[in-house]
Parts: structure tokens; sequence; C-alpha cells
């Protein structure tokens, strides 16, 4: 039985032996070579020169994608009253309290991004061994434990991406789609590049941004030159 079928070792072969190209080939090369049945997404990988289980390296950020990222996202609410109501209004999926933290606790987990008002964390606290490791827990440094619901809402409807360094010092995120023009997915990829620059930690020593890596969900992937990736 063959190990890749022949759609797969098309990509291979044409990526192969390519590096460090200028980020819009890479893009055109990427782009063309995701020819699943679906929507294949675009996803960026950047290595980078810290040490995340020293504090004074770690990196996370928020930012928002000009094009937004393709996908619907699922946005869950902690609020009460007004804020509750006001959530609702602007498109939240889910919005509770009490109710919502029994349900996450008993295994369902059906949001993308989880948003709280500050009043409601001592109940979201205690969801953390749950919602920490799959990067799901409100945090006010990118934007969602917040009064303004309506705004943060609005914000994860609308193609914002948060990140944050993993283990090996790689971040990664969805860019796009494969469906997306071109110099589209090339300013999105931009707009997150430079937003992890300007995320460089204090305790970053010598080359924080080593690599920068292209793929789509089903293709191989594709180093980039970390200059030309960089809107700086």
């Amino acid at each position: 039985m063959a190990k890749y079928g022949k759609r797969t070792k098309a990509a291979r072969a044409a990526v192969a032996g390519k590096e460090n190209l200028p980020l819009e080939e890479a893009v055109a090369l990427i782009k063309g070579n995701a020819v699943s049945k679906f929507d294949e997404t675009i996803e960026v990988a950047l290595n980078l020169g810290v040490d995340p289980r020293h504090a004074d390296q770690m990196v996370r950020g928020v930012v928002g994608l000009p094009n937004g990222t393709g996908k619907t996202v699922r946005v869950a609410v902690f609020a009460r009253g007004a804020k509750a109501e006001e959530a609702t209004a602007a498109g939240a999926d889910i919005v509770g309290a009490e109710d919502l933290m029994e349900t996450i606790q008993g295994g369902t987990i059906e949001f993308d991004r989880c948003i709280a008002t500050p009043d409601m964390m001592p109940i979201v606290g205690r969801l953390g061994k749950v919602l920490g490791p799959r990067n799901l827990m409100p945090n006010p440094k990118v934007g969602t434990v917040t009064m303004d619901v309506a705004e943060a809402v609005k914000n994860a409807k609308g193609g914002e991406v948060q990140f944050r360094v993993e283990k090996a010092g790689v971040v990664h995120a969805g860019v796009g789609k494969a469906s997306f023009d071109e110099a589209k997915l090339v300013e999105n990829i931009r707009a997150f590049v430079s937003a992890v620059a300007k995320a460089k930690p204090a305790g970053a020593k010598g080359t924080y941004m080593k690599k920068v890596s292209l793929s789509s969900t089903m293709g191989p992937g594709v180093s980039v030159d970390v200059g030309s990736a960089s809107s700086e």
C-alpha cells in the first residue's frame, strides 16, 4: 500500500528543496498545493529564540488579522444581568455563569474563545485545569477579561487571533483559508508576524525570530525568509 496518495506526492515534490522563500512566493506555492476537497486553513509557525519555562521569556498576545481568518469562531461569555444581555446581543454563542461552569466541568466545551467580566473570574478560576491547557482561559492581557463584552465578542468573531508560545519555543496560528486571495494571505501573515515581533519579551537573548514556516492543513510546509515575512 502506498504511503502517500498522488496529490500528497505531487505537493511534496512541489516544495522539495525550496527553503527560505520570499513570503509572496511561499504563499503562492502553499495555496497552489492546497487541493483537498475542503477549504484548507493556511497556517504559519514561528520558531522563537525563547525558553517559555522562564517567566521573562513568555510570549503571548492577540492580533486582529486585517482580512479575518475565514473561520467561524464560537464564543462563550461568563456574565450576569445586563452584561449577559450585552454579550447575547453582540452575537455570543453561549452566555452563562454557574450553569456554564457546570457544563464545562461536565466535559462539554462547545466554543473556541472564552470571555468573562472581571466579577466572574472567581467562578472561571475553578476551570483553570480544563480551560488552561486548551488556551481558552480568559486573560486581561489579551482582552478576554473585560467589562466591554460586546467589543470582545465583536473582535473574536471578526478575525482576532490569540497566540501563545509553546514549550519548544514555537508560536503558530491559522491566518486564513486557501480560498483567500494571495495578497490577503500575505497581509494577514505580516500582521501576525509583526504582532509576535512586538511581543518580544525582556528575557529574550540572541536571535528572537529564528524561522518562519508556512503550510496548509493537509499539505507539506515550506520555510519563509524571515525578513520578507515581517512588515517592519
